[in-house]
This record gives structure tokens, C-alpha cells and sequence, in this order.
């Protein structure tokens, strides 16, 4: 059985993530057999794993790092958020139900079986699992059946490193105080403290590492520095997108209207990393700008619901002055199913049974199903006849004259659809712009001609990795690994 060890953060967003992901990279550069694990995630940013289901992008990146191929057993537990309230359970990598947040935390704990029997399937074949933990490590309110943070720790007996994030500031407080209020066998598992993001002459937080050592009595490793190029790796948190807005000074500009239930958004990540590329995030109350090349509608998690967002913000009747200018539209996922004439949900599988009429830009009709379709693909685009790369999650099935056209060939399947003056195009292949020389054909002069973008997500995390070598005592970590 393999050695483990937990990550969980003071707070969300103090770069548990990007922490585990660089070690299990510099892990994997020392010869270590190692695996990522998160027992449960919240996401609508998902990834499609080896054995056909899905898992949360950030442990798919965490796969990548290890070199390991992502499998469900990675992230047992996934929740995707479709309402305020309530959100998809996903367990193993396959849909088991929607819930209210109420019903889902009143029933979570009978899950804890799976989580832990996915946690050994993985430790069977390592030397090592890193364990993320979720948001919050002194959600006391939460603790009961918990099983993101100390409820696994303690039903898989693992040790814990604390994270923090000196960036947002309070950063003493929130470590030293989040031994305060946790229970004290749940404090005896923390074995070390980490403080993340730092800027600035680290020799300026020594006092600070002596004091919340002092006041934890465990080692406090770090402060590690702020890693820079954090932004070249996909994202899975929807704060994320805070930095979309206003990205990129380049001639060729792609607005993208910010649905409310966005999902799968690392679609856009090669685009904006084009420096030809101005790609806009269109915020609510703002319109679409009517110097775009491009409009995307992107993935979706309530396709209905998130269609009437667009109404009620306005941009369809901006799309449709883009497309009569002679603008290009595409539809990706759920922005497909919104371009067509109407999206039926007979079943309720989204919300309230009913039926949605679209944009009416694609002939097409979508009619969604609970069977949700997971797989990745190899597909060739129609119109160039160049490679795409990508994966299929969704449920629906989409049919109509316009699919006569098809978007792309997925080997003897037609997938996705054109409209009839080519104009308006409509996939369900998510990651497609991440192949290099289809991206190029869809952006023209606008693409630059050296950027590789599978290659410089390697890149990156070897650099990552080489940060935290750099920074942290990672044998020191090692040895609290149980």
C-alpha cells in the first residue's frame, strides 16, 4: 500500500491545486509512482478519464503531471452545480442523480464507502497518492459526514499538510486560527503548514513562520513563492475566469457571453493564449462587442436555464446583429444546443420538463436524454480536413437538416452541424482548440505561428515543479507522508 498525504487550505483558492499538481510532476521527475486524489470536488469544469467517465479538470491536470492517465478513481465524488441550490452528483465518473444541496449533505456520508475504496484502488499501484483536500478545512458547520477534508483523513488514516495563502493577506490568522476552532483529533492530524503565494522578500515572513509554528507546534514549510505563469494551466475554479475579462490586445476579438452555469471553460484557455487574440468574457449588463470576429457560445450545465440568462442580458439580440453583419458564430456543447430552434427536456433532467425555443441560427433540434455521453475523440474538421483532438460530455441528442452539414467527421459518424451559409457551426467536441494547426485555420493571420499548446502545458509543469523543488523541503514533506 502506498504512502499518502493530504493538502487542505485554509480558505478556497490558496493554490492547493497548483501545489499538488507541481509535486506530483517533481515526484514523477525522481522516478516516484504517484497519483492524485481528490475525494470530492465541486465543478462544472470536467475532464473525460481512460476508463469513460468524468473527474474535475484540476485532477485530470493532476494525472497529466504524475504522467498517469486520469481514471474516476481519481476524484470519486464530483458535484456540478445546475441550480443555486442544487447541483449533479456525479460518483465513479458517472452520473448518479441531482440533489438539493440539503439532500446531498443529509445523505453524503454513505458514499464515504466508495471514496475510501477508490482512495486504495489508487494506493494499490503507487508509492504515493497526494490527496487534495476542498475549500474550507474549518468549516466546522460542514464536518458531519464530511468527505472532503477531515472526514476522509480520518477514514483513510492519512496526514495532513494546512495551506495557506499569504496573498489575500490574514494569512497567520487563518492557519493559527484554524487549528482554534477544528476538533482537536482533527488538529492532531495536521502535521505541517504551508504558506502559499508569497511576494516579496521571504525573509521579511521569517517572525511569521516562527510564530505559527510556534502556536501550531508542527513545521510551517514555505512561504513559497507566487508562481507566475499559474495562468498557462487550465483552471478549474470559476474565479478563474476573473482574469478572461480583459485578456489579450490583439486585432482578432472573440466575445464569449458568461453564462451562469459555464461550464468546460477551459475550452477557451488556447485562444486566449494566442497573441493575436483579444478574448473577451462578456459580463452581465454588458453587451457583446460589435468589433467581434467570433462569437462562442460555451459549454453549459443548464442549458435551458442559462439560454433565458442570455435573453434576459440581452445578447441574443446581440449574436443575431453580429451574425446579420456577417459575423461567425460557434456553439459549443450547450451553445450548440442554443443556436438551434429548440432544446426539449421532457424529463426534467436540467429543471422543470419543458421545452426551450432557441436562437434559431442552426436548423437543428435538441431533445436531452439522461444518458450522458463520455468519451474522448479523434476527429477531422469538415471544411479543412485538419485533426482535432477532443472529448464528447453531454446529454441530449441533436438532429435537423443543418447536421447534413457536419461540423467534423468522429471516424465514420457525421458530428455537429453547419449552418447553410457557413456562418454559424455547432460541435459537441470540447478541447478542440487545443490542436495547434486546427486552432491556426480558425483564427488566420490572427494565430501565431510558434504557439504550441499541449507543448507548453508540459513546459509549465516542469517549471512548476522546479519552483517548488526550489522553494520547499519536499524531502521534509515526504517523510510526513504515511
Amino acid at each position: 500500500m502506498a504512502k499518502s498525504l493530504m493538502f487542505m487550505g485554509t480558505g478556497s483558492d490558496v493554490g492547493k491545486s497548483l501545489i499538488v499538481a507541481g509535486l506530483c510532476r517533481a515526484l514523477a521527475n525522481r522516478g516516484l509512482r504517484v497519483a492524485p486524489f481528490k475525494p470530492q470536488n465541486m465543478s462544472n469544469n470536467a475532464a473525460v478519464t481512460a476508463d469513460g467517465g468524468e473527474i474535475g479538470r484540476a485532477q485530470a491536470l493532476q494525472a497529466r503531471a504524475s504522467r498517469r492517465e486520469p481514471v474516476t478513481a481519481m476524484n470519486p465524488v464530483l458535484l456540478k452545480p445546475e441550480q443555486e441550490t442544487g447541483a449533479q452528483v456525479v460518483v465513479r465518473g458517472q452520473r448518479r442523480a441531482s440533489m438539493s444541496a440539503r439532500s446531498y449533505w443529509a445523505e453524503r456520508g454513505k458514499l464515504m464507502p466508495e471514496v475510501v475504496a477508490a482512495f486504495h484502488e489508487l494506493a494499490a499501484d503507487v508509492d504515493i497518492v497526494l490527496v487534495e483536500g476542498a475549500g474550507s478545512a474549518s468549516e466546522v458547520n460542514l464536518r458531519g459526514n464530511d468527505l472532503a477534508n477531515f472526514g476522509f483523513a480520518e477514514a483513510a488514516k492519512v496526514p495532513v499538510v494546512l495551506v495557506g495563502d499569504i496573498h489575500r493577506g490574514g494569512v497567520i490568522a487563518s492557519v493559527v486560527g484554524t487549528f482554534a476552532v477544528i476538533a482537536p483529533e482533527d488538529a492532531a492530524r495536521i502535521k505541517a503548514t504551508m504558506i502559499n503565494k508569497f511576494q516579496g522578500d521571504p525573509s521579511l515572513f521569517a517572525s511569521g513562520v516562527a510564530f505559527i509554528r510556534e502556536r501550531t507546534d508542527v513545521p510551517c514549510f514555505g512561504p513559497v513563492p507566487w508562481f507566475a505563469d499559474a495562468g498557462r494551466l487550465p483552471a478549474e475554479d470559476v474565479l478563474a475566469l476573473e482574469d478572461y475579462t480583459a485578456n489579450g490586445k490583439g486585432s482578432y476579438t472573440i466575445g464569449v457571453p458568461r453564462l451562469p452555469r459555464i461550464a468546460n471553460f477551459d475550452d477557451l484557455d488556447p485562444l486566449r493564449a494566442e497573441p493575436g487574440v483579444r478574448l473577451i468574457l462578456v459580463t452581465p449588463g454588458t453587451p457583446i462587442p460589435r468589433d467581434a470576429d467570433l462569437v462562442i457560445l460555451p459549454g453549459s450545465k443548464a442549458t435551458r436555464s442559462d439560454l433565458d440568462a442570455l435573453r434576459a442580458n440581452g445578447w441574443d439580440t446581440d449574436i443575431k446583429a453580429h451574425h446579420r453583419a456577417g459575423g461567425q458564430v460557434l456553439g459549443i456543447c450547450g451553445g450548440y444546443q442554443m443556436l438551434g430552434r429548440t432544446i426539449a427536456d421532457p424529463d426534467g433532467i436540467e429543471g422543470a420538463p419543458g421545452t426551450s425555443e432557441g436562437l434559431g441560427l442552426l436548423d437543428v433540434e435538441t431533445v436531452l436524454s439522461p444518458a450522458k455521453q463520455l468519451r474522448v475523440e479523434n476527429a477531422i474538421h469538415r471544411q479543412s480536413g485538419l485533426p482535432i483532438a477532443g472529448y464528447h460530455m453531454h446529454m441530449g441528442v441533436t438532429s435537423g437538416p443543418d447536421t447534413a452539414r457536419a461540423f467534423a467527421q468522429v471516424g465514420d459518424k457525421a458530428e455537429g452541424a453547419v449552418s447553410a451559409n457557413g456562418r454559424v457551426a455547432g460541435t459537441y467536441l470540447h478541447g478542440l482548440f487545443t490542436a495547434d494547426d486546427f486552432r491556426g485555420f480558425m483564427l488566420g493571420d490572427a494565430a501565431g505561428p510558434d504557439l504550441a499548446y499541449e507543448a507548453g502545458i508540459e513546459a509549465t509543469l516542469d517549471a512548476l515543479a522546479a519552483h517548488l523543488e526550489a522553494h520547499l523541503d519536499i524531502d521534509a514533506l515526504l517523510a510526513l507522508a504515511e
